[in-house]
């Protein structure tokens, strides 16, 4: 299916462009539906396709719910927007930028309070613990921020997180919440999906109090050697981009408004 608008040339966008903005609506939307956001705070963010000084960022005080594919503004690295209209929040600008300029593999970057991470955040170890299959795909791709030191309204922090993330795509921040990142906006919003899935079933198994069912470490690096191999598309397509393509039909069916 194809996501984009008719003309997208009519909004001054090349089609790259046009479905990028598409898609990172349909995560704000999709983030709603999932209850990943925290109402007009948190922020979801894109490289601007065809520019490398530049994101795309949402006005400061739109809902997610509210948020459709015109509505972004394109900030670039110092802060200043180059197009659309609104109020830059800090603290995105602050996080994201610097992470958008230093990372390669930073094309999208999203950070949220999503209640379940956020709350594995405000144990004393917040690590995702080896005691299943999603599990551990996650865990070896995550980085973790164990120094909470305040707001992050400095650039200074964003670039102090692309030194903690690394080539990781996914990183827990203590006492915070917790970033991914992604090639794409598809990849970003399934590590962001399934990293809240990993840790709703971690707490709901440690809530029970007994004891948790650790994976022995052969049986660990086996599955770590196995995803990290895994090659197989379907389609020629990741499994990122199936699961995000069927995220979008259902938004095209209850709120089509997201792609205008």
């Amino acid at each position: 299916m194809n996501y984009l608008s008719t003309k997208p040339q009519a909004h001054g966008h090349t089609e790259e462009q046009w479905q990028a903005r598409v898609d990172l609506a349909a995560a704000h939307r999709c983030a709603v539906m999932h209850n990943l956001h925290e109402g007009i705070f948190n922020h979801l963010t894109f490289r601007v396709p065809g520019h490398k000084d530049r994101y795309y960022q949402i006005p400061f005080g739109l809902h997610w719910s509210e948020v459709n594919a015109s509505c972004f503004m394109e900030v670039d690295y110092d802060g200043v927007v180059q197009v659309g209209e609104g109020i830059v929040e800090r603290s995105a600008y602050c996080i994201h930028a610097p992470m958008h300029k230093k990372m390669k593999n930073a094309n999208a970057v999203f950070h949220t309070h999503m209640p379940f991470a956020s709350a594995l955040t405000r144990l004393e170890d917040q690590h995702i613990q080896p005691i299943g299959q999603t599990e551990l795909g996650t865990q070896m791709r995550t980085g973790y921020d164990e120094t909470y030191d305040g707001p992050g309204l400095d650039p200074a922090e964003g670039e102090r997180l692309a030194k903690i993330c690394g080539n990781n795509t996914v990183l827990l921040m203590a006492n915070h919440g917790a970033l991914t990142l992604g090639d794409t906006v598809a990849e970003a919003y399934d590590r962001l999906y399934y990293l809240e899935r990993v840790a709703q079933v971690q707490l709901y198994a440690m809530w029970t109090g007994r004891p948790l069912r650790k994976l022995p470490e052969p049986i660990i690096e086996k599955t770590y050697k196995t995803y990290g191999n895994n090659k197989m598309l379907y389609g020629g397509k990741k499994n990122a981009e199936w699961h995000f393509d069927a995220l979008k039909r259902i938004l095209d069916r209850k709120e089509p408004d997201y792609a205008h």
